[in-house]
């Protein structure tokens, strides 16, 4: 049997290796029902125990308010790009958003559809390599929108900005990493394949006033409030990967719940930035007090070191280390169930690569 690799994938991305293993068991026969999970009823018993399970692990580890509702969906954070300003923004409203990342910025290009767009702070002048330093909120928008972390470019908000209007934000690559007071939110969104489960599934964490907020007659499948009636089962819903997002929720719980997760996430991120920090070889990308502690960007002194790099690493099984095709250098994306072994793998990896190169 071969040695699974260190995978440094932004995303679909790692996932604990007791979840694969209850999950390979699962597939064929789950609670000794004869029955593998992805072939059960959606509208059976077994789902049912599985979609109440999901929802309140989820519930307890991440401290969801009893007033709000979560909703697991079909689709990616794309899919909220543009259910979002179609369910809350009229066409004479202003949508607020922080543009702050390629995903951020395409968050914003929906908001034209469907009403008015203010951008209320752009790092893009700067090839989002921080996070804005000023913010000109508009006057009574319909929501503000921002992006907790950015994959990219490897900035992340280490607090949550004060909003005059709704809070919205697209906890896709950070969501269930560290303590978040969700209340300070009107909604929150995540697609599941970075720290929750599989590509093909999303989170919706929603205060339940924001579902009487619909300002249009829209298709039923495209309703917040419509989903939330019939309990994420409007239509038939990603089974596995709520099943597989209950099963992360428990590994989490385990583990000793986020201020357990985000002690080691920000041990890991360390790790790697300690190299940077120490080398004249190594340049990170991001802004130092801006960094993330999902994902690690950097570059070598040329484009042909940096792929020298990737190549060399992946002989060593450090592998999915190729930066975003549009900002070269390397990536490490160390999301919460990435190893801390293969974070001293890699710091041990970048000083020999500087030794021979540098």
């Amino acid at each position: 049997m071969s040695v699974r690799a260190f995978n440094f994938s932004a995303g679909p991305a790692i996932l604990p290796e007791a979840v694969l293993h209850k999950a390979q068991q699962d597939l064929l026969d789950i609670d000794e029902s004869g029955v593998g999970i992805l072939e059960h009823s959606h509208r059976g018993p077994e789902f049912d125990r599985i979609l109440a399970e999901t929802e309140e692990v989820g519930r307890a580890v991440g401290n969801v308010p009893d007033n709000y509702r979560m909703l697991f969906l079909q689709g990616g954070a794309s899919t909220q790009f543009f259910m979002l300003p179609a369910n809350f923004l009229g066409a004479d409203d202003t949508a607020d958003h922080l543009v702050t990342g390629k995903w951020a910025k395409m968050a914003s290009e929906e908001v034209d559809r469907w009403g008015r767009l203010h951008v209320a702070a752009s790092t893009e002048a700067d090839k989002f390599s921080h996070l804005p330093d000023e913010i000109q909120w508009s006057d009574a928008p319909a929501y503000c929108h921002y992006t907790s972390n950015n994959t990219i470019y490897g900035i992340q908000h280490e607090t949550i900005p004060d909003a005059p209007g709704p809070l919205v934000c697209d906890a896709s690559s950070d969501i269930y990493s560290r303590p978040w007071d969700i209340s300070k939110h009107a909604m929150i969104y995540a697609s599941a394949q970075k720290n929750l489960g599989p590509s093909g599934t999303t989170v919706v964490i929603i205060r339940d006033d924001m579902l009487d907020r619909t300002v249009r007659d829209l298709p039923p499948m495209l309703r917040y409030a419509t989903h939330a009636e019939k309990e994420s089962r409007y239509n038939t819903p990603p089974v596995f990967g709520i099943y597989l997002i209950g099963e992360v929720f428990k590994w989490i719980r385990d583990q000793g719940g986020l201020e357990a997760i985000e002690a080691r996430n920000i041990h890991k991120a360390r790790l790697i930035y300690d190299v940077i920090d120490g080398s004249r070889f190594y340049t990170g990308m991001a802004r130092t007090k801006d960094r993330s502690l999902m994902n690690v960007v950097f570059r070598t002194p040329s484009p042909e070191l940096d792929e020298a790099f990737v190549a060399e690493a992946a002989e060593h099984r450090l592998v999915g280390l190729k930066g975003y095709r549009s900002v070269g250098g390397m990536r490490c994306s160390i999301y919460n169930a990435f190893p801390v072994e293969g974070c001293e793998r890699l710091a041990e990896f970048m000083k020999e690569f500087e030794r021979v190169n540098g």
